[in-house]
């Protein structure tokens, strides 16, 4: 199950989407972030298997994970 959450904490104020749980290795992980954050408009990264895309996308992440074959919810608040 991969879940897409939203964090602010520790980034001065500024929002971004964790997406976790991916079961993909560390180049196609790579791979996978340089698609979404293309399809999100916006930076991101990938840190210790989890996916950081920059601002508040989660619904289009969803979208994107779904159509890729993902089981993607939203996690969090």
């Amino acid at each position: 199950m991969v879940r897409v959450s939203r964090q602010t904490k520790g980034r001065k104020g500024s929002g971004v989407c964790l997406i976790t749980g991916v079961p993909l290795d560390a180049a196609e992980l790579k791979q996978l972030a340089k698609q979404l954050k293309q399809k999100c408009g916006s930076g991101g990264t990938v840190r210790d298997g989890v996916i950081e895309i920059q601002g508040d996308h989660r619904a289009v992440l969803i979208e994107t994970l779904t159509g890729l074959g993902y089981r993607a919810k939203l996690a969090g608040g």
